[in-house]
């Protein structure tokens, strides 16, 4: 009965949702969404956020709610053969490698109005998928302490504290592999 439940749960997402890559021209509104998910210290900047849009889209899952044209969540990261996660994938583009095997997640954000839908979830499942489809062998994201129960049910291993100190905050490393932990 419970999986019949969240084949429609996830039915009724697609219904509301289409997913798709970002258009560099909604590079703003993801900065906005940005802003309103993450404290200022921890925010991806505006500039930061158009390059991201603009050079890797590949790479940035948007869930644009049907109704309203608007982006209610999105994932971004970027491609690099690097497999340990720094600070400077939030700022310098230029470490974007299209074909590198692994993907360095840099941000998962849900409007305030989406959350509690199973979007973010549903975001994830898609990129994860996609990501694999396209040969990746690796998806590493940091979180705080208190998502990373959350990101383990979604697939990631907890690979300790992260070499990341963004924000002045301590991150986990969160690791998925294309073949489990």
């Amino acid at each position: 009965m419970e999986k019949a439940v969240q084949k429609e749960a996830i039915r009724e997402l697609y219904e509301k949702f289409e997913f798709r890559n970002i258009r560099p021209e909604e590079g703003e509104e993801a900065a906005e969404i940005e802003r309103l998910c993450f404290p200022p210290h921890e925010a991806c900047s505006k500039e930061h956020m158009l390059e991201r849009a603009a050079k890797a889209p590949a790479l940035f899952l948007v869930a644009v709610d049907k109704g309203t044209g608007k982006i209610a969540g999105f994932l971004n990261g970027i491609a690099t053969e690097e497999t340990t996660f720094q600070d400077a994938f939030f700022t310098d583009i230029a470490l974007h490698n299209p074909d590198g095997r692994t993907v360095m997640l840099l941000g998962l954000d849900v409007r305030p109005e989406y959350r509690g839908q199973g979007l973010a979830r549903e975001l994830m499942a898609l990129y994860l998928r996609r990501e694999w489809e396209n040969g990746r062998h690796t998806v590493v994201l940091t979180c705080l302490e208190s998502k990373v129960k959350m990101y383990q049910k979604m697939g990631f291993c907890d690979a300790g504290i992260a070499d990341s100190s963004w924000g002045g905050e301590q991150w986990h490393e969160m690791r998925c592999m294309a073949e489990p932990c």
